[in-house]
């Protein structure tokens, strides 16, 4: 059986955290990454330094913030910059591209805090957005795979002080809605599925040693088509490089999936 591993991570710059995305991507040789928090434009992503590991890439990139990118070890194909609904709506979020057999996103779903806000209004936006186009992606029967900094801690277990962040954008129940919506196309959370038990988390704040203390969040997600989940073997969080030296505050998250179907077909 051959398979094909998909991690998404929000690097939190690129430039900044190169040395822990070379190393962990030599280490860890998914054959498809996710990248989201570029913070660069397209023709400052490190491409020489992605190459000589042996990565192809598709980036959408914008100065200073935002910013997603596709690596992957086959030919990208197919690829869309920005998720469609809004022409008006430049910020570099959404990228979508078909490699390696497989259709996949790379997303940086908005924070929108503060809420009530202006910001929050155009998170909730950007969530119905993501939702109609989810939804035509599903009408494909397409293996599929949305990964990302979703911003969304999907239920009081991926929070570690549930009450202290009910207020906040990631937790309100207008975006765990919205979440839940895409969920119900008949999507599947490839972590969650693998791994019921709360209290574990992808993103550590840099303040108030949160990570010392374990005070995290779980908002980066890999959501995957019916025919995508049905293929899958395994899935995790890599909480190392979380813990090196000048770290991005989000760490990877990982799934398996079997390139051919796990259960034969009834003729």
């Amino acid at each position: 059986m051959t398979t094909t591993t998909i991690a998404t991570w929000n690097v939190n710059s690129i430039r900044a955290r190169l040395p822990r995305v070379t190393e962990w991507l030599a280490e860890a040789s998914p054959d498809i990454c996710l990248l989201q928090e570029l913070k660069v434009v397209d023709e400052n992503f490190p491409s020489m330094e992605i190459e000589d590991l042996g990565y192809n890439f598709a980036v959408h990139g914008q100065k200073t913030y935002n910013g997603v990118a596709i690596l992957s070890k086959h030919p990208i194909e197919d690829v869309t910059r920005g998720l469609p609904g809004d022409d008006g709506d430049d910020h570099a979020r959404y990228i979508e591209a078909f490699t390696g057999g497989w259709r996949v996103a790379s997303i940086y779903l908005p924070n929108g805090n503060p809420a009530p806000g202006d910001k929050f209004d155009y998170k909730i936006r950007w969530m119905d957005r993501l939702y109609r186009h989810a939804a035509r992606l599903t009408t494909r029967d397409e293996a599929f795979v949305l990964g990302g900094d979703y911003n969304v801690c999907p239920t009081d277990g991926d929070v570690y002080d549930p009450q202290a962040w009910a207020d906040d954008a990631l937790c309100r129940p207008e975006s765990r809605n919205r979440y839940r919506a895409v969920l119900n196309l008949g999507l599947t959370d490839a972590f969650r599925a693998l791994h019921p038990e709360p209290g574990l988390y992808s993103y550590w704040d840099y303040t108030g040693g949160a990570w010392q203390k374990g005070f995290g969040l779980r908002i980066d997600h890999l959501l995957l088509s019916p025919v995508a989940a049905d293929r899958l073997t395994e899935s995790g969080i890599d909480r190392k490089p979380r813990g090196r030296e000048k770290p991005s505050d989000h760490t990877p998250v990982w799934c398996t999936l079997s390139n051919e179907p796990l259960v034969p077909s009834v003729a």
